[in-house]
């Protein structure tokens, strides 16, 4: 028993040993991709969750606007202790009177008529539904932009770290050529301090580079949800080719922030009709049941009533006049930002379509730019070896080449974010436009849930529940 349980163990421990060794094992950086960073944008916005609790907020007064047509029921119950004196006559003692009693009284009432008031504020409240939805997108597509924007802005200050710290080696060759240079006398002490003075700018650039590559990373964590790791170079950026005319005809026809504003002016016409509608009558059915017990004469009733109230307020201090006359403005208000909102959608696509055009020609000319100095400082480095060129002009040539790569750095960045701001500008920018691998957020889920206020112990009550407590945990 003691061999077979040594071997036992030790085959255990052999197959043991090489799994612990690969868990222990560093495991290669995997590489991060654009997609990744909107994913990651995508499912840790904390500015989507809220906007998201803002929808569900909207939702619920759809619920709230739905239960003025609806019976209320409620109850009521007192105790009361009635006392006093009384006399059949005043030649007679007066009495004492005294009695303890109870009563409990159910109480139901429902609207049937208040001339469209109560379905004109339902609908008002739909259309902010659709409005807040809609913004959703809008702030949807503002986290994506900037998940593209932090994601190209690490992947430029680190090419443009990597190319300062390049250059400096470069610099650094480039003394220590001087000073030899000048300890056989080829040179003056000019052309060293020249030298001397290039590589200290190159150390200061590189620590500017490194400044801006850690501010970039820092960005990056807060719109993507954690730091950048190993990113990848997006092959090419989304086709967006067409004329400005069609992107802006587009972009008005679907832009989120312009359907938001058109279901606000809507909104905003349906409070004026609600507000019209106040000041007529309401017609509404009461109907009232109750028991009511005296302790001290031993009397027990029941009792019930129903009927029918129609009433109308005829004066309030002015108050449904203002009401009327706030709800109007309003409505000027939100026809004033629809037309708002249109032409600054309109002047992003136009921005947008500006800043790719720029960055397409700026990369072009920094493409021949790079070539042309990178043969210019090779051709220049060569005279220098031959004393028809100083150590000047070789310092200016390496500095107009390292220009020129950063320059190349940058304008590719901005290529790829001006090319995702067109699609934002037009509202294509969205996770299902995308098709990111995520899990989409359903904007009518909650809503068809609470529209019509489920009890808080129905079914559809404890399916709620059980919804705002996921909810929560995320």
């Amino acid at each position: 028993m003691r061999v077979t349980s040594f071997k036992t163990s030790f085959k255990t421990l052999a197959l043991a040993l090489p799994l612990g060794l690969a868990l222990a094992l560093p495991r290669p950086a995997v590489a991060e991709t654009l997609a990744d960073a909107l994913v990651g944008a995508y499912e840790h916005s904390g500015l989507l969750d809220q906007n998201r609790a803002l929808l569900r907020a909207a939702d619920e007064d759809v619920a709230a606007a739905k239960a003025a047509l609806k019976p209320v029921l409620r109850w009521a119950g007192n105790l009361t202790q009635s006392f006093g004196t009384s006399r059949s006559s005043a030649l007679q003692p007066a009495q004492s009177i005294e009695d303890l009693s109870t009563s409990i009284n159910l109480i139901a009432e429902m609207l049937l008529y208040d001339f469209g008031a109560s379905k004109y504020r339902i609908e008002a409240a739909k259309e902010t539904v659709l409005a807040t939805r809609h913004t959703l997108l809008n702030i949807e597509q503002q986290v994506l932009l900037r998940a593209v924007s932090a994601y190209m802005g690490v992947i430029e200050a680190s090419e443009t770290v990597a190319l300062r710290n390049n250059n400096l080696r470069l610099l650094t060759q480039e003394l220590r050529a001087a000073r030899d240079r000048f300890d056989v006398g080829e040179v003056t002490r000019t052309d060293v301090a020249l030298a001397e003075a290039q590589l200290a700018n190159a150390r200061s650039g590189l620590a500017g580079a490194e400044g801006i590559l850690l501010r970039a990373v820092e960005e990056y964590r807060n719109a993507v949800g954690h730091k950048p790791g190993k990113l990848t170079t997006p092959p090419s950026p989304p086709d967006v080719a067409g004329k400005m005319a069609s992107a802006k005809a587009l972009a008005v026809r679907q832009h989120p922030s312009i359907l938001a504003a058109q279901h606000q002016v809507a909104g905003a016409d349906l409070a004026v009709l609600a507000s019209e509608a106040a000041m007529s009558p309401r017609v509404t059915l009461r109907g009232q049941y109750g028991l009511t017990e005296s302790f001290d004469s031993e009397r027990y009733t029941r009792s019930g009533t129903v009927g029918v109230d129609v009433g109308q307020t005829i004066y309030q201090g002015g108050a449904l006049s203002s009401a009327l006359r706030r709800a109007m403005a309003q409505r000027d208000a939100q026809r004033a930002n629809l037309h708002v909102v249109r032409m600054n959608v309109e002047q992003d696509v136009g921005n947008a379509y500006a800043a790719l055009s720029s960055a397409r020609a700026q990369l072009e000319a920094s493409d021949r730019q790079i070539r042309a100095a990178r043969i210019a400082f090779r051709g220049v480095r060569e005279e220098a070896t031959l004393g028809a060129r100083t150590t000047l002009d070789v310092l200016d040539a390496e500095q107009a080449l390292l220009n020129a790569e950063v320059i190349r750095v940058s304008a590719r960045a901005n290529l790829y974010v001006a090319a995702y701001s067109v699609l934002a500008a037009t509202g294509q920018l969205t996770a299902r436009d995308l098709r990111l691998p995520v899990q989409l957020y359903d904007a009518s889920a909650y809503y068809n849930l609470v529209k019509d206020g489920p009890p808080l112990h129905s079914r559809q009550g404890r399916a709620l529940d059980r919804v705002l407590r996921a909810l929560q945990k995320d």
